[in-house]
């Protein structure tokens, strides 16, 4: 059996490189949902000063 190491070392390289940039592309994505998730609780905290607000609706058309 005859073993290419240099296309092994290769594409343990690529495969390295991928699995990095993965984890990159994740930690992006869970930045942008932590600030979203707080941007939503600011809205939410902000609406909910309000007073009556949600109270009445207009049924009529």
């Amino acid at each position: 059996m005859v073993m290419d190491i240099p296309a092994l070392s290769m594409a343990m390289a690529d495969y390295n490189v991928s699995a990095n940039v993965s984890i990159a592309v994740m930690g992006k994505i869970l930045d942008t949902a932590e600030a979203t998730g707080e941007a939503l609780t600011q809205m939410m905290a902000a609406s909910a000063a309000i007073p009556g607000l949600g109270e009445n609706i207009d049924i009529l058309a």
